[in-house]
Order: structure tokens, then C-alpha cells, then sequence
């Protein structure tokens, strides 16, 4: 008996197209249940704790884990060895924690700014559109952080129309950064389970689906 809603995940994969890029959002979700996906060809997954990250680095080496959610400076450490992208970037306090872990290992750590964009949503994370130049200008400068793109989160709400908006402003913003700062800066992370199809249509580059791919 099949652990995942395959017909779910080829929906979703037909969405995104060719245009867009899915991150599976496996929090909580058991390591057979990754392994189901894996076997399908999925190699990138999100997690939002770093206590789950851990207990799943045994899974296969070419998972790439990112990092979704809020991250805790004294939590760097322990995964920075193991993400291939912090997606949830919103302080500079954390940008020089990454910047000073990933320069003790080596490496040099993929990190998309978050962005709160749906202001009625007032217990959302991330940056005020305003803040976004300065903030981005600072992390360009640390030599072990590659800021690649931005994240933003839809409204709390069934109206799909201020879904529309919210995104259609992401990626207004985005192209603006973007020209601002060059090719570098080139993902936008928009969409999750209930308004994935809505992002893409907005231009998003990466889709956050969890619930929806899973029973």
C-alpha cells in the first residue's frame, strides 16, 4: 500500500511545469514516507526544525535539505554541515551566525531572504518590503552566505484574489531586486499547499508543498 498520494504529487508537478521547482515540505512526515517521494525522483525537501534535519541526515546524501522555517542562532551549527539552503533568512544577527559556521566548515551556505509581504497576517516572520535593500546589500558583504533569491509567504485567508495580489507583489519585488543586484538573485519561493497553483501563475520559481503530498 502506497505510503503517498501519487496523483497528487503529478498534479502538482504538472502545475509547476517547467517554470517552477517543488519543494516537498516533509516536517513531521517519517522517513519512509521521504523515501516513497525519493523513489519518485524527489530530491529537495523542507524542514523548519533543526532537531528533524538531524534525525534524518542518514537518509541518502543527495537529499537536499532546506531549511524553511525559523532558525535559531544557536541551532546553526548543528545543520549547517547538512542544508543545501536557509529559504527563512530575515536578521543580520543570524546572517553572521551562517556567515561564521559555514566559514568554520568550508562552505559557503545558498540563503533566500524572507520577505512578509501579507501584513494582515501580523504573526508572520520575515523582512518589511522597505528594509529589503539594506538588508541584502549587508549579506552581499559576508563572504560565506550566496543570497540567491527571496521567500514570502501567502495571506491567511480563502480569498483567492488577495492570494493573487500578495504574489503578484512578491514578484514585483522580486524583479526588482533582482535588477538591482543581477543574475544571482534568481529564486522566488511562493506557494504552498493551498495557493501553489496561484504562485506559479504569479511567477514563482519554487513551490513549498507539504500537506497536500502526504495523508
Amino acid at each position: 500500500m502506497t505510503l503517498i498520494p501519487i496523483e497528487h504529487y503529478e498534479q502538482v508537478k504538472r502545475t509547476a511545469g517547467s517554470t517552477a521547482e517543488l519543494l516537498v515540505v516533509s516536517k513531521m512526515r517519517s522517513k519512509e514516507e521521504i523515501m516513497a517521494y525519493y523513489d519518485l525522483g524527489q530530491r529537495a525537501f523542507g524542514e523548519n526544525h533543526a532537531q528533524e534535519i538531524l534525525a534524518k541526515k542518514d537518509l541518502p546524501s543527495d537529499i537536499q535539505w532546506h531549511f524553511i522555517g525559523h532558525l535559531q542562532r544557536n541551532k546553526v551549527k548543528s545543520i549547517a554541515p547538512y542544508v543545501s539552503m536557509v529559504e527563512s533568512l530575515d536578521n543580520l544577527a543570524l546572517a553572521r551566525v551562517i556567515d561564521k559556521e559555514c566559514a568554520k566548515i568550508g562552505r559557503i551556505m545558498p540563503c533566500l531572504a524572507e520577505f512578509h509581504l501579507a501584513v494582515q497576517d501580523e504573526n508572520k516572520t520575515g523582512l518589511a518590503e522597505e528594509d529589503a535593500l539594506t538588508f541584502i546589500e549587508e549579506v552581499m558583504k559576508l563572504p560565506n552566505i550566496r543570497l540567491e533569491g527571496m521567500m514570502a509567504m501567502g495571506p491567511h485567508t480563502d480569498d483567492r484574489e488577495e492570494i493573487r495580489r500578495v504574489f503578484t507583489h512578491g514578484r514585483e519585488l522580486f524583479e526588482k531586486l533582482r535588477n538591482t543586484f543581477g543574475e544571482q538573485f534568481h529564486i522566488l519561493s511562493m506557494g504552498m499547499s493551498d495557493d501553489y497553483d496561484i504562485a506559479v501563475e504569479c511567477g514563482s520559481t519554487e513551490i513549498r508543498v507539504g500537506s497536500y503530498l502526504f495523508y
